[in-house]
């Protein structure tokens, strides 16, 4: 049995590191996604006359590099450690080693991942944004209804004819806080789950697959998750 083969399981990552992390991931969509779609675009284009052809090299470099960045923030805020699935660049000619890279199936796997980012992070970001908002909004309610319009809150608008809820003391507002409270420790449970489901999809995309395991355990190339100290 590979040496690794339980070494990358998804762990329960926390609450405050999956936070981070799923807010992270909208705006390092929108750059890997920019960066790659032009890139391929611009390498595409001009490959007939060799231009590309440096370009589309830079292109793959590039997609491999973001792989093992998320690989380590996966491994840093969501505690799951995600082992690089890459074949070994043999030694030799810069031909073989560039055959190596453009023929080993985790490259574009790490190239599809990086394209996904960019929607995954779009409606992580709106759900962990909205949810908290809400939570934390509705938790403080106590504190600041006296500083907003005539000291008072009203839902879901201050128009006179759509006041169904009106918040004009500390009483009425504390059942509002207790539903804030129910909805935070939901949203906590929400956010931590949306940190194991991406961590999944990151073990699944960027992490080898059962056979690609088998073939660098018999070369010895399986990397073993660190061991907290």
């Amino acid at each position: 049995m590979s040496t690794a083969a339980h070494s990358h399981d998804t762990a329960r990552p926390s609450i405050g590191g999956s936070l981070v992390f799923l807010l992270l991931s909208f705006p390092l969509g929108i750059a890997s996604f920019v960066v790659l779609v032009t890139m391929t675009a611009v390498g595409t284009a001009t490959a007939i006359v060799w231009v590309g052809l440096p370009i589309i090299a830079a292109t793959v470099l590039v997609t491999r590099a973001a792989g093992h960045l998320e690989r380590a923030r996966v491994h840093a805020l969501l505690g799951t450690f995600v082992p690089s699935p890459r074949r070994p660049l043999p030694e030799g000619s810069w031909r073989n080693r560039w055959r190596t890279r453009l023929t080993d199936s985790a490259t574009w796997r790490e190239y599809g991942y990086l394209f996904l980012l960019l929607p995954l992070g779009i409606a992580e970001f709106v759900i962990m944004v909205a949810t908290w908002t809400v939570s934390l909004a509705l938790l403080a309610l106590p504190i600041y209804y006296r500083f907003l319009p005539d000291g008072v809150w009203h839902f879901p608008s201050y128009d006179e004819h759509l006041r169904w809820v009106t918040v004009d003391s500390v009483g009425s507002a504390l059942p509002w806080s207790a539903l804030g409270l129910l909805f935070a420790v939901a949203t906590a449970l929400l956010t931590r789950g949306l940190g194991t489901a991406h961590a999944r999809l990151a073990r699944l995309m960027l992490g080898p697959t059962a056979a690609r395991e088998r073939e660098l355990d018999e070369l010895g190339t399986v990397p073993v998750a660190p061991v907290a100290g």
